[in-house]
Parts: structure tokens; C-alpha cells; sequence
């Protein structure tokens, strides 16, 4: 048994039914279902007897704590986040209470369900905390990517929080021994992302014969890593990484945001026309730039395929594909999270000619 915090919103949903497939352990998944927590990501397991949901929150001690006494997992992986920049930068004290406090409220129970163990359970726990490519900070168009041995330099309330529970993490590995594993990846996207993030957004906005909207001159550079990937890494770190160990997870797919959008607009082109004809690159529309937007973001994964042997299956092109099919398979599950709390807050990031 395995416990996973933040299982039913994008990643951690992946993860979930990941896990369940490739794997088949049991697991108790504690979400809060916040706004991008969905239970509709985990529909397909609703009545499988493996998968126990919890409804909770992570710095919730007594419940964490009643959790490991019911079910002794042998690890925890920890996805449970706020994860968006732009809404840090609007809010960013919900940042604080997660990322942070509820990380430290995590760690403290988790610590005391470890302590308890004895033997090889105490040997073999492991806690699995997923954390960000931005709490490097921004690389220039020539800087070598981000190693695990780079600086921390966020920029952002969200990978300033991040950050902070990175070396959370740290000093509970270095100051009481709890064998910890740390994850920093690269931008995910595939199935179950809520669409507030680029990919799903230009989707969205584009079946719907809306803007397209691409921040300041659309030059930001992201390395992109399809969530299947990701998921596939953790289970090679949860099983084979090192007590202390951080490995950066990346897929190699540096491109500039511009560029994606394009992309993806190419590929709806084929598998969506327009009613008109028109190409749906017609719809990109330049808006203001967020405050203190990094520039580039770039991970070397060496690490973790050299020493543990991942490497991603997929490339920017087929990811795409399968993303973009996958979207357009499932217009109920666009329909459903769209709600209007969603369309006021494209309006109040991107403007009303957006929502």
C-alpha cells in the first residue's frame, strides 16, 4: 500500500491510474478537490478496490497521521500543490498555507508514522515529493540547462513556495534520516490538465472559435514532458532512487510557447477543420505579459537516465498527437470543468475578448 496526496487533479490522477495499470498495488489517494482536483479524472476506478479516496487536506496532521495507523503505507508520494504561477501571482497566500505549511504538517506526520516502523518497513519508506523546473529560476537563450546542483532562484510566489518545500524536504532527510526523494520536472501536459494551463487553453479556446492568447511576444521557452512520461519516472525513482537523492525529469523538448501554440494548431487543422476553412492560427491573439515572467526553462535529465536507466517514450510530435486526440475525445470532460468560475477567471488574466 502507497499513500499519494493531490491524486485527482492532473499529475496526480496520471499517476493514480498509472499506477493501478502498471503496477496493480493499492493505494490511498488524500485530495482536498480543490478547484482542479476532479473526480472525474479517477472515474474509470471508482469501484476498484484498490484505490481507497480520501477527501482531505494535507497539513490536515490528525488525518495524515490516521491515515498511515489505518493502512501503514511503505511510501508516500507526494503531489499535493497549488501549481499555477499566474494565480500566485493574484493569490498568493493559498501558495504559502500548501505548498508550505501544509507540506511541513505532511512531513511532521509522515515522520512519526516512519519513526514507528521498524526493520526492513523502516528500511525500505520512501516519501516522494513532486516539486518544479521554477525553482531554478530563468536560463538565457545560451545557459545550460538546469542540473539538480543548480541555485535555487524562484521568481514566482508558486516556485518560491515550491522552493521552500524542496528544502523542507532536505532538512528532514539531512536532521532526522527520513529517506526522502525529490522530483523536479519539467512543464507536463496530456489528458486530465485542467484548462487554465497553455495546452488544454488553446484547445479549449480554439474548438470554441475564441483567441488564442500567448503572452508578451510568445518567446518563452519551455521544455515539455508528457504526464505518462513523468509518471513513469516517479515509479523508477520511487523504486530505485536514493535516500536524499533529487533527479530532474525532463523530455528533451525545449520549445518556445509560440511554437506550441502553433503546433497544435496545425494538428486540429488535420484532425478538427474549421467550419470555414480558415486556419485556427487565425485565432492567436499577443497579450500583456504576466509580471516577472521567466524567460526559459530547460532540464538535463542525465541523471536519472544514467543512473536509474528513464528515459520519456514520447517525442514533442506524437505527445502532441495524443494530446490533442485525446481533448477531442472528451468534450464532456472540457464541458464539466469549464464552468463559469473558469470563464471569469480567463477574463480576469487574458481579458473579457478572451473568455
Amino acid at each position: 500500500m502507497i499513500l499519494v496526496t493531490g491524486g485527482a487533479g492532473f499529475i496526480g490522477s496520471n499517476f493514480v491510474l498509472d499506477w493501478l495499470a502498471e503496477i496493480g498495488e493499492p493505494l490511498v489517494n488524500l485530495d482536498r478537490l480543490t478547484y482542479a482536483g476532479n473526480l472525474q479524472n479517477l472515474a474509470s476506478v471508482r469501484d476498484d478496490p484498490r484505490h481507497v479516496f480520501v477527501r482531505g487536506d494535507i497539513g490536515d496532521f490528525d488525518l495524515v497521521s490516521r491515515l498511515c495507523a489505518e493502512h501503514r503505507p511503505r511510501a508516500v508520494v507526494n503531489f499535493a500543490a497549488e501549481s499555477h504561477v499566474d494565480r500566485s501571482i493574484h493569490g498568493p497566500a493559498a501558495f504559502i498555507e500548501t505548498n508550505c505549511v501544509g507540506t511541513f504538517q505532511l512531513l511532521e506526520a509522515v515522520r512519526a508514522h516512519w519513526i514507528g516502523l521498524s526493520g526492513e518497513a523502516r528500511d525500505r519508506f520512501r516519501f516522494l515529493h513532486v516539486s518544479t523546473d521554477e525553482v531554478y529560476g530563468s536560463l538565457g537563450p545560451n545557459d545550460p540547462p538546469f542540473t539538480e546542483t543548480h541555485p535555487y532562484q524562484p521568481n514566482s510566489p508558486y516556485s518560491a513556495s515550491k522552493a521552500a518545500s524542496d528544502h523542507l524536504l532536505r532538512a528532514y532527510h539531512h536532521t532526522y534520516g527520513l529517506p526522502v526523494l525529490t522530483t523536479n520536472c519539467s512543464n507536463n501536459y496530456g489528458p486530465y490538465q485542467f484548462p487554465e494551463k497553455l495546452i488544454p487553453l488553446v484547445i479549449h479556446q480554439a474548438l470554441a472559435g475564441k483567441p488564442l492568447p500567448v503572452y508578451g511576444d510568445g518567446r518563452q521557452i519551455r521544455d515539455w514532458l508528457y504526464v505518462q512520461d513523468h509518471c513513469s519516472a516517479i515509479r523508477v525513482v520511487l523504486d530505485q532512487g536514493g535516500p536524499g537523492e533529487t533527479y530532474n525529469i525532463g523530455g528533451s523538448n525545449e520549445r518556445p510557447n509560440i511554437e506550441v501554440v502553433e503546433r497544435l494548431c496545425a494538428i486540429l487543422d488535420e484532425q478538427r477543420p474549421r467550419s470555414d476553412g480558415r486556419a485556427y492560427a487565425r485565432q492567436i491573439t499577443y497579450v500583456t505579459d504576466r509580471p516577472g515572467h521567466d524567460r526559459r526553462y530547460a532540464i538535463d535529465s542525465r541523471k536519472i537516465r544514467q543512473e536509474l536507466g528513464w528515459v520519456p517514450a514520447e517525442t514533442f510530435d506524437t505527445g502532441f498527437r495524443k494530446t490533442v486526440g485525446w481533448y477531442l475525445e472528451h468534450g464532456d470532460w472540457i464541458r464539466d470543468v469549464t464552468s463559469g468560475a473558469y470563464r471569469d477567471w480567463t477574463a480576469r488574466h487574458y481579458g473579457a475578448e478572451v473568455a
